[in-house]
């Protein structure tokens, strides 16, 4: 169980639910994944394949927590009208806050996206920034109001999975007490595993599943995935030696057995 903006799950796995190729395959992966909560983009859904009210309404019927999001806007303006419009239309306060700032990279305008979580924390939003590893940007979206940081491991669907480890061990290290959930760039169960015993509280994924030739069981394989990873994190792992070390202890070996190796 983990608390997240003072709601409690079970699943650390946040589901994306564009570019599946048909509903049933979707409600397929939501349900082995496990997730509790996916997340929608208002503008590219409604402009793309789940147009319609159809959609919105089949969303609504699964068991899960929806986590509206931006996606789509490049400016601060784009992002606080969508934030509104997905709080009228969902009945939430949560928003996923995105303002790309290149388009081929997809990577978040670090200043926008700072200004944008400012207004909206202070209209009430629970937000959920989208932003890179940069620890200074992650630092001033906490300073304005965010209690949950959503960094890159590489870009949006991109698959390359954790880029910059150090810097993500780094950001988890200065905000302990922040909700840290690696968003983009995962594309292997073993890329969740990676960020999940960095001590990252959850992993948002989207493309790794879609696209999978299988999404239901790839789905299955992130849960376990993340379920691991965390695991390992709370047990302790071990840490890497320059040397190696015997499993098997020397004390108590027999004498004859000790002469036998001289």
């Amino acid at each position: 169980m983990w608390t997240l903006a003072d709601q409690t799950f079970k699943s650390r796995l946040l589901l994306g639910t564009a570019r599946y190729p048909s509903p049933q395959v979707l409600q397929e992966a939501i349900q082995a994944s496990g997730t509790e909560i996916v997340t929608v983009s208002l503008r590219r859904e409604s402009a793309q394949e789940n147009s319609g009210n159809r959609f919105w309404d089949y969303l609504r019927q699964t068991n899960v927590r929806i986590l509206p999001n931006t996606a789509g806007c490049s400016s601060v303006k784009e992002a606080i009208v969508t934030a509104h419009m997905a709080r009228d239309l969902f009945q939430t306060h949560w928003i996923k806050l995105e303002v790309i700032g290149n388009d081929d990279t997809l990577q978040p305008d670090p200043f926008q996206t700072v200004e944008a979580a400012r207004i909206l924390c202070d209209e009430g939003f629970e937000v959920f920034p989208y932003t890179t590893d940069d620890l200074v940007v992650a630092e001033r979206l906490v300073n304005v109001g965010c209690r949950i940081v959503m960094p890159w491991g590489s870009p949006i669907g991109s698959g390359q999975g954790l880029r910059n480890i150090d810097a993500l061990r780094k950001m988890r290290e200065r905000l302990p007490h922040i909700a840290l959930i690696v968003d983009a760039g995962i594309g292997r169960p073993s890329h969740a595993t990676q960020a999940l015993e960095l001590g990252f509280d959850g992993v948002l994924l989207n493309t790794a599943v879609a696209v999978a030739r299988h999404p239901g069981p790839m789905a299955a394989a992130f849960r376990l995935a993340i379920e691991a990873g965390r695991g390992a994190y709370e047990a302790g792992m071990m840490q890497a030696s320059s040397r190696a070390h015997a499993s098997s202890p020397t004390v108590g070996i027999p004498f004859w057995h000790q002469e036998s190796l001289l």
